[in-house]
This record gives structure tokens, sequence and C-alpha cells, in this order.
């Protein structure tokens, strides 16, 4: 029912309340701008009374010439809400680290005010600039005016989906490479599998510029490129004094919070054994005056990482312990080619690609694709209880 010309939403009112931003507020207030945010409110109302959703999937909707970008959205109740009988989303390839000028962003809001609700999402889980709702008729003049502006479609089905990668040494003192440049390049050399499904099913690829992941990474991405570096820890004695004598504990906070335990603090000196560190950035997050990650540095590779869909969630493997920063692209496009040759072979319908790996091992994944194994693949060593190591075995 509505009132005034506006939907009741008894329910939906309710998560206005409290301390946190409401989505339901934003709807509101862009119902000034478009009236399709009111029929959404009332068809959003009326899921939460019947509970059970009222989208359905009605078949595949874009642009010409692609076959990605556009996510297909229909109400199965078009004549109680008209206005989102159609309510299709874009995807549309983010900047890398979404470096945005003022009238960048309002360009894209005047494009979509004019041809869809005006609702965005700043920004989906893969990077993307989501724009929440438009009519079938309106997706090309829409995608017309974005390219006119500079801008593209990111992906979606079943291909490589918009590469992210967080801002990095823009503005990161612990970016161990370039990741703006390096998803950039993603982007453009891989222009047809961005926008022409050809795989099994989605691939993601993020770039974060060391173990912090900004972008969730290892959680998300189905190949990761976390920066990391192969020396030693950057340390400053003196400044390790200071945290101490301004009342940090290291030893509570710092030694004993450090994963491989492979620092030690003597009251006065800090002792870190490099060659068991697994880079996690713990210990420079907690005193960043005083250490700094090495001096050689460059990525680790991780494979295999999803959200809980089809199957379970899935964190990284190690992939390649360490590729050297000027060496990243040209090793990732020839390791990016065997990975999808070998997956769009044997890889089912709907299975992503670490999905495939728990599917025939690891160890065949890596003889098909023609890597060694290394012992940084082994997720979790020393935690066999059924094999036993005596003294004469030990060299």
């Amino acid at each position: 029912m509505a009132e005034n010309g506006k939907p009741k939403t008894k329910l939906l009112d309710e998560l206005e309340k409290g301390p946190w931003p409401s989505f339901v507020t934003e709807i509101k207030k862009t119902s000034d701008v478009s009236p399709m945010c009111d029929d959404l409110l009332g068809q959003l109302e009326l899921s939460y009374e019947e509970r059970k959703g009222h989208w359905k999937h009605g078949g595949i909707v874009g642009v010409l010439g692609y076959g990605g970008g556009v996510i297909g959205r229909y109400s199965d109740v078009p004549e109680e809400f008209p206005k989102v009988a159609h309510f299709h989303t874009l995807r549309v390839n983010q900047p890398s680290g979404w470096f945005y000028t003022s009238d960048a962003l309002r360009t894209l809001c005047g494009i979509w005010e004019r041809h869809g609700s005006g609702l965005t999402n700043m920004h989906g889980s893969t990077g993307d600039i989501i724009f929440l709702g438009t009519k079938t008729d309106e997706l090309e003049p829409t995608f017309a005016e974005l390219t006119a502006a500079g801008f593209d479609l990111g992906g979606s089905g079943s291909c490589m989906r918009t590469p992210s990668c967080c801002v990095g040494p823009a503005r990161c003192e612990w970016a161990c490479y370039d990741t703006m440049k390096l998803c950039y390049d993603f982007t453009q050399a891989y222009q047809d599998e961005l926008h022409r499904p050809p795989f099994p099913y989605k691939f993601k690829i993020k770039c974060a510029g060391c173990a912090n992941d900004c972008v969730a990474a290892a959680a998300r991405a189905d190949l990761s490129i976390i920066g990391i570096w192969k020396d030693d820890i950057q340390q400053d004695d003196a400044a390790v004094a200071e945290y101490a004598a301004g009342g940090l504990d290291i030893q509570k906070d710092v030694c004993d919070r450090c994963p491989s335990r492979c620092m030690n603090w003597d009251g006065k000196k800090l002792t870190i054994e490099n060659r068991e560190c697994v880079r996690c950035m713990h210990c420079i997050n907690v005193m960043p005056k005083a250490l700094r990650p090495g001096k050689e540095r460059g990525a680790a590779i991780l494979i295999g990482a999803k959200a809980p869909i089809v199957q379970g969630a899935l964190l990284s493997s190690v992939l390649i312990p360490f590729v050297p920063a000027e060496e990243l692209f040209e090793t990732m496009k020839e390791l990016i080619s065997r990975l999808w040759e070998f997956w769009d072979e044997y890889g089912k319908n709907r299975e992503r690609i670490g999905e495939l790996i728990q599917r025939v091992g690891m160890a065949n994944f890596l003889d098909a694709i023609g890597l060694d194994p290394a012992p940084e693949m082994v997720t979790a060593p020393r935690d066999n209880p059924y094999i036993f190591f005596q003294n004469k075995d030990q060299k």
C-alpha cells in the first residue's frame, strides 16, 4: 500500500534505526531522483513480509559485442511494481586503485541518473563500479555514454572478472611492486577474456602490494599476487628502543604474536631470524618507524580462493613463492596461459580453478602446468602425527 505516492515500508523502516548507515535511507533519498526507487522499496518490503525474494533470472541481457558486464534482473511481480519489472545491473570497470577525479564521479552519476535508478555501489566485491537497476532498452544508451566518457564494462559470467588492486606505491609505503600498473596491464592484455566469457566459470585476479592484502585477494581471488620481499627485514635498532621507551610491550605485542616465532626481544635488542619469517607484516604494522620490508621485492603467487557458492569457501595456496617485481608481468602472462589451458580442458561447468585443484590433486595440477613442487606450497607443515623422524634420519 502507498501513502502520498510513497510505499509503506514498516519493516524496512526498522533498518534505519540504530547508529549505522542504512541502505534503506539511501534508497529513499534517491527516490527523489528516480521513481524506480519507490517500486524497489515496495517490492523489498513485500519480500520482508513474505520472507521470499521476488527477483527472477529472466534470461541473458547485454550490449552488442559483449558477453558480460550486464547482470539481468527481472521482477516476478511486475504488475504490482511495474517500474522495476526490469532492474538490470551494470558492472563498470573501475580505475586501478579506485582513483577518481570529482569530474569523473559527476559524469558517472549523471549517466546513471539519466538512464537508470541512480543507485550505485562503490564498489562491488570484485572491485567494479556497480550501477543498480535499469531497463533493457536503456542498456545500449548507457553503454554508449560510458564509452564516450572513457569507461568500459567490467566482467560478469564465466569470464576473467575485472582485475582489481590496492593503491600500491601511489599511497602506501609497504607496497613491494606496482600494483596499479600490473592491474592495468592485465586489463588491457585480456580484453577478450574479460568481455566474452570463454571459461568453465569465473576467474578473479587481485593484486595486493603486501601481505596486509587490502583487496582480500588471499580469500577471494582465483589468482592472487601478494607483494613480499626476499631478503631481510630492514631494522632500525634506535627506533625499536624508542618504541620500547614509549611503552610498547615488544615481547607481548610483537614477538609473542609472530606466527613463526622468528623474533626475540631481550629487553634491549630485537633479533629476527629472517629465514623463519613468513612476511606476514604484523611486526612492521606495529612498529612502522623501526621495521620495513626488505629491499629485494616482488610477489608471491597464490591460487584457488573462492567464496562459498557452489561448494565451500577456499583460501589460496602458494603456487610460486617469489617472483621479482621487474619480472612479474611476463611471468604472470606465461603462468596464466598454462592455468587457463588446463582449466579450460578439464574444468567442469561452474567449477572454479581451486575446486579443480581439489578434485585432481595439487601434484597432478603442478605436473600439468609444468611447475615443480616447493615447500611453500604445503598448506600446514609439521602437523602429521603419523610421521616420525629419528635422529639417524637427520643430517
